[in-house]
């Protein structure tokens, strides 16, 4: 007698799921935090040095989180009630604690970019009453305070020496400042609309880049007077950002994220369209291979930076305003227009690999023999491999068709894995014994079967066996119908799920056709117009032809 062959089970993956490996990485962020702040959350900076602090500023107030959720938040009180001043300040909350451990205060008005100097021991904000603060991390008060914008500042970010400060704010301008002196260098005044965004080269450290509503991105060097490059984005500008390498600017704006090549004078590389409204922030990884971008649609985007095509997306609640990634991207933080902060962390490659070491063998016998390379004169005899039968294969090996159905209907195998549920079927139904299995069932038993069918029976990759199924149903229990209300109840189910099913079809069909008859008048215009082309072409060869006989 032949040996048994296991029922073979079809990997039918669902229609527009693709698991890849950057799908299982970013799907490796757990279960976030949802940490409420008092405003929109616009700007997210995290530290550079461990243990990876990041600065959070939501409209009315800045605040600062460690991985382990050191929070860093601007909020207001009056000091006292005889002058009835306005103050602004800087909480630091420890790691699961609500109540701040230090404050940094000094604000009189919203602050917004607080951003960390690649030391990790300055933090700069700039603030609705126009000045820009500098602030010792290890301190209380204000190191630093740079006046000399006339609006509110909303850029404000390190150039790469650590000594000095650009910014950028709602009066048009774009300055920088020496830290040590605490005066400006320079102003430029080219920008016609609000500057909402900037970054810096890691490269070099006289470049910086602001981006503005008035839909440009200009690149400055120190060194001179004027922007050295101007780059039209198209839509007011929300987010720019600088590859390490110092050669790639990435610009947001309206739907599009942008890729432009600043060594050969801005040229777009990429122009990318992947949001449904307005892109409001940008984010690389560690490495520089993904980048991330938010939008207002209430996701967030991560493209590979070879292709740049989507490797997987993040869905959040409510419209996003800013994300960041932790330097080891183990953290992704993201703040949205509800005040909510969420945040997402991940188990760091180390601890994974660790546990997945493999103990070393301990005696020199139980290796004896394995590193012996077979030679060509050598007869390898292989073990049989014993293959272990599943419950449903054992029952269809004795010919049990009814027991091996009803292994398959346990609520585990036909709630997570259907495939094996409808592979049983085709099995019985290849050998001719689907019906006698389906046979003879009492309500509760008829009722599962319905049920698993009615649900199935619209995947297109479960199709062809469950129509058949649902025929086989219908055929055995038609005398029986209106003596149970249970099943009747999954009968008008199935009914009610295939006649959709129909009717999703008839309009596809109608659509497919006015399809058709629209490509049909496209292609016959262009051939209409590409024969008064050629008209045109002859009679003029003909026109030059007469001309040179003359």
């Amino acid at each position: 007698m032949a040996a048994y062959k296991p029922v073979v089970v079809q990997a039918c993956p669902k229609l527009g799921e693709r698991v890849t490996q950057d799908t299982l990485y970013w799907r490796g962020y757990k279960t976030p935090v949802q940490i409420k702040e008092f405003g929109a959350v616009n700007k997210i900076d995290f530290s550079p040095v461990p243990p990876y602090n990041y600065a959070v500023t939501a409209s009315s107030r800045v605040s600062g989180f460690s991985e382990a959720f050191m929070l860093l938040s601007f909020s207001w009180y009056h000091t006292t009630r005889c002058n009835a001043v306005l103050f602004w300040q800087i909480h630091i909350y420890g790691r699961y604690s609500q109540e701040p451990i230090k404050t940094f205060s000094r604000f009189r008005d919203a602050a917004y970019c607080a951003t960390y100097r690649d030391d990790g021991r300055l933090l700069a904000a700039g603030s609705e009453d126009s000045v820009i603060r500098l602030f010792d991390i290890s301190g209380k008060a204000p190191l630093r305070q740079f006046e000399g914008h006339t609006k509110p500042v909303h850029v404000v970010g390190f150039l790469s020496d650590k000594y000095r400060i650009f910014s950028g704010g709602d009066d048009y301008s774009s300055n920088l400042w020496d830290i040590p002196s605490a005066t400006e260098i320079v102003s430029y005044s080219e920008h016609t609309d609000y500057v909402r965004c900037g970054c810096a080269s890691k490269v070099n450290a006289d470049v910086f880049i602001t981006g503005s509503y008035d839909h440009t991105v200009k690149l400055f060097d120190a060194r001179t007077k004027s922007s050295v490059m101007t780059i039209e984005h198209g839509h007011p500008v929300e987010s720019v950002l600088l590859f390490p390498s110092g050669g790639l600017l990435v610009s947001a704006g309206g739907r599009y994220v942008k890729v432009w090549d600043v060594l050969k004078g801005g040229q777009l590389l990429v122009s990318l369209k992947n949001h449904h409204k307005t892109v409001t922030c940008l984010c690389l990884n560690s490495s520089g291979q993904r980048l991330l971008s938010g939008s207002l649609d209430r996701h967030v985007k991560i493209y590979s930076t070879t292709s740049y095509k989507v490797v997987h997306s993040f869905n959040y609640a409510t419209s996003i305003l800013s994300l960041a990634l932790s330097p080891e991207d183990e953290t992704i933080v993201v703040g949205m227009t509800n005040g909510v902060l969420n945040v997402k962390h991940r188990k760091p490659e180390e601890k994974n690999e660790k546990s997945q070491k493999k103990r070393q063998p301990v005696y020199r016998t139980f290796v004896k023999g394995r590193t012996y390379m077979p030679k060509q004169e050598d007869f390898c005899v292989s073990k049989p491999v014993k293959r272990v039968l599943r419950k449903y294969d054992k029952l269809l090996r004795g010919f049990q068709s009814s027991k091996a159905l009803d292994a398959v209907l346990e609520p585990p195998i036909m709630l997570h894995t259907p495939e094996v549920t409808v592979a049983v079927m085709q099995e019985l139904h290849r050998r001719g014994t689907l019906r006698s299995a389906l046979a003879g069932r009492d309500e509760k038993q008829v009722n599962l079967l319905l049920t698993f069918v009615a649900r199935r029976v619209i995947e297109p990759r479960f199709t062809p066996v469950l129509v058949t199924v649902a025929d086989m149903i219908t055929d055995i229990y038609q005398p029986v119908v209106g003596q149970s209300a249970i099943v009747d109840k999954q009968f008008l189910k199935l009914q009610e799920a295939i006649g959709k099913e129909i009717d999703y079809q008839e309009e596809l069909l109608e659509v497919l056709g006015m399809m058709d008859t629209l490509f049909a008048t496209f292609t016959k215009k262009r051939d209409t117009c590409l024969e008064e082309n050629k008209r045109e072409q002859n009679g003029l060869t003909e026109i030059i032809e007469t001309n040179r006989n003359y």
